[in-house]
């Protein structure tokens, strides 16, 4: 069944001057996991689904828009999630099967253009200044590619086009599920200056309630604060900031773009002190790392942790494992014995990360990926 484009504006990007007149699309699957899951057993139609475990440790990877309405979100612990939804379907996860599908898309990507940059399984930055099917606008390409898709994968992608990556990433997510959003060069000022500034790309939890205590909500907010002002209350990341917030974003789509590690790191309002909270936080660090790594296919042989102290003081430490993993077992054990001799802690410690990194990419080592959050995920 046909469904019509929710196009938020009929317009094309034509000029995008800013941008050295580029037309980038956002593609980002509908729940891709869940919506694989539902599309192959007409039993979970219409129903919440989360792809994911049921055990004690086990985190949702994936949840459909019916779980959704009841809050339940990826990464979130499967025992909350079961509290948020007591209908919730749990389905063990197939990521042959979604890396399947994942290269069915990326073949129809292939057909329009060659500057494809693929962001995990499920999502990917196309630039379509020039298309192999001679289309005049953006605006079609995106509708052609999601179209193509829907054919060939019963599934619904929502698109972002857009002048530059920052913009199209964001209106992808803006007529969500099955949506297409066209945001012009004239248009993106506007376009941003509504939005909170927790949908920015680079704006995580720790960063938005830091924004919202200096008062800056929304994207308009951070349009008045000085790139001074910026890098002295945010660093390096500062810089991102002024320009995102003029809606400025000079990256090129890379074809070649190489994941040299994926880390996640949380900054906490209090310090910590005892192990079970460092051990916690380690764990939630260690759960994101994980879930990324199975999104994007890879797999990493170096575990290394990041620990700040209340007094600024910084350390990392590392290990190098024998053969590469992506299992959130393999990862916290590792990050909890890189921890151990660190412990006691004198100072308190006001943030927390974990890395993998040696990132690898064989079929072989995907297919181990897959079989090992498959078992962590239970």
């Amino acid at each position: 069944m046909d469904h019509p484009d929710q196009v938020t504006e009929q317009a094309d990007v034509r000029d995008g001057a800013a941008d050295g007149g580029r037309k980038i699309i956002h593609i980002d699957m509908d729940a891709f996991y869940a919506s694989v899951e539902q599309r192959d057993d007409p039993r979970l139609r219409g129903k919440p689904v989360a792809v994911g475990g049921t055990r004690e440790r086990g985190v949702v990877a994936a949840a459909s828009y019916e779980a959704r309405t009841f809050g339940v979100r990826s990464a979130m612990a499967s025992a909350l999630a079961r509290r948020m939804c007591p209908d919730l379907i749990f389905v063990r996860p197939r990521f042959d099967a979604y890396r399947d599908v994942s290269r069915q898309i990326h073949a129809i990507f292939a057909e329009f253009t060659d500057l494809i940059e693929p962001l995990s399984l499920d999502e990917a930055y196309l630039d379509v200044t020039e298309n192999h099917q001679g289309l005049a606008t953006a605006t079609e390409v995106a509708r052609a590619i999601r179209a193509r898709i829907r054919s060939e994968t019963e599934l619904t992608a929502s698109a972002g086009v857009s002048y530059n990556k920052f913009i199209a990433k964001l209106a992808s997510d803006h007529n969500k599920p099955d949506g297409l959003c066209v945001v012009r060069p004239e248009q993106g000022l506007a376009f941003i200056a509504p939005l909170p500034v927790s949908r920015f790309h680079g704006v995580g939890p720790v960063t938005a309630a830091r924004m919202e205590k200096l008062g800056i909500h929304t994207g308009a907010d951070l349009r008045r604060c000085s790139r001074e002002f910026l890098a002295q209350q945010f660093g390096k990341s500062g810089d991102y900031f002024y320009l995102a917030a003029r809606a400025v974003d000079h990256r090129p789509v890379r074809p070649d773009r190489v994941r040299k590690s994926i880390g996640s790191e949380n900054t906490f309002f209090q310090d910590l002190y005892s192990h079970e909270d460092l051990a916690a936080a380690l764990k939630e660090c260690a759960e994101k790392v994980a879930l990324h790594a199975e999104r994007t296919g890879k797999a990493g042989r170096t575990v290394s942790i990041k620990l700040r102290y209340s007094d600024f003081r910084t350390l990392t430490r590392a290990r190098t494992l024998a053969g590469p993993v992506s299992d959130i077992e393999p990862i916290l054990e590792v990050a909890l014995s890189l921890l151990a001799p660190l412990e006691p802690v004198e100072l308190g410690v006001r943030l927390l990360g974990v890395t993998l990194s040696s990132l690898g990419e064989g079929e072989e080592e995907l297919l181990v990926t897959a079989e090992q959050l498959a078992l962590a995920l239970e």
